[in-house]
């Protein structure tokens, strides 16, 4: 099936996205650092049973990098308007690590929009994350980063992943994700748009944007969780945590995958969105009730 990029134009801005298959509208929103390529073998199985729509955020990706906005806000009113421009009204959201925390802001700004939602490796629902992700919001970082993706780093990761390929070792979904993820910086304005988006959620001490306080709100809404028990980017506890603050959610683990279980491995991930799809009904957006909930939270 057809999965190859495709522009359109939202706010005098080109952005990207990928489309493949038929069926109910599935959008996957891809994390820091990646792009909509990053989704392409899950993609495609999920296409036999949905329309996949998996767009490249602005700044990521093969999109704009523009001066302005790189909140999670911005991101989720981007995910809004693709699918809005490609004649979805409501639409089933999957989001990866700085994807889920997209997602939940969809949730929280567009709940109409919405009739699932699947938390990947999710970010924005504890402190800890990565070192890695925590340097790149220290002062400097931005002289820094220019070594780290410049050719000679980026050779030498091609060419390290190249060499593993010819002993017959195939390296984890992690360790190509995260080197992708760094040789996509060589431009200067993917650089700046990396950091501009990293600060706005993370600090050097952890992540400093939390949904916690708000998950209640989605309590409504057929909810899946998946988590890679190896994940060392953001610690598996979160995937639990938010388990627990959700009851009806569903939770997947994904025992031997780390932060990217969707490549580790995709016929299982697919399986498991296309089944949540299938066994669960998008229920109608109730003003009344959301108001009930801001309200009065602590009613049932």
């Amino acid at each position: 099936m057809d999965f190859d990029a495709r522009p359109v134009e939202l706010h005098g801005h080109r952005v990207f996205y990928r489309r493949t298959g038929t069926g109910p509208p599935v959008v996957l929103i891809h994390g820091m650092l990646n792009s909509s390529r990053h989704w392409e073998a899950v993609a495609r199985r999920l296409g036999d049973a949905h329309t996949v729509i998996a767009p490249d955020l602005i700044g990521h990706g093969d999109s704009a990098t523009p001066r302005g906005d790189y909140s999670l806000g911005a991101h989720a009113s981007g995910a809004r308007d693709v699918a809005n421009a490609l004649g979805h009204e409501r639409v089933t959201v999957v989001g990866h690590s700085l994807g889920g925390g997209i997602a939940m802001q969809f949730a929280y700004q567009f709940p109409e929009r919405l009739e699932r939602m699947v938390l990947v490796s999710s970010g924005g629902l504890g402190r800890e994350v990565s070192i890695l992700l925590r340097a790149a919001t220290l002062p400097g970082a931005e002289y820094v980063l220019p070594v780290l993706a410049g050719k000679p780093v980026r050779g030498l990761t091609s060419t390290g992943l190249k060499a593993l390929g010819r002993l017959g070792i195939r390296p984890n979904a992690d360790g190509i994700g995260i080197g992708e993820g760094f040789g996509s910086l060589g431009d200067v304005e993917a650089r700046r748009a990396f950091l501009h988006t990293a600060r706005s959620i993370i600090e050097p001490s952890g992540q400093r944007v939390s949904a916690a306080d708000r998950l209640y709100l989605a309590s409504w809404l057929p909810t899946l969780i998946l988590w890679g028990e190896r994940d060392r980017m953001i610690p598996v506890k979160h995937a639990y945590d938010a388990h627990a603050a959700m009851p009806d959610s569903r939770l997947e683990i994904f025992e031997t995958a780390g932060h990217f279980p969707f490549n580790e491995d995709p016929e299982r991930f697919a399986r498991v969105v296309t089944d949540f799809v299938a066994t669960t009904e998008a229920p109608p957006f109730d003003a009344d009730r959301l108001r009930r909930q801001l309200t009065r939270p602590d009613e049932p």
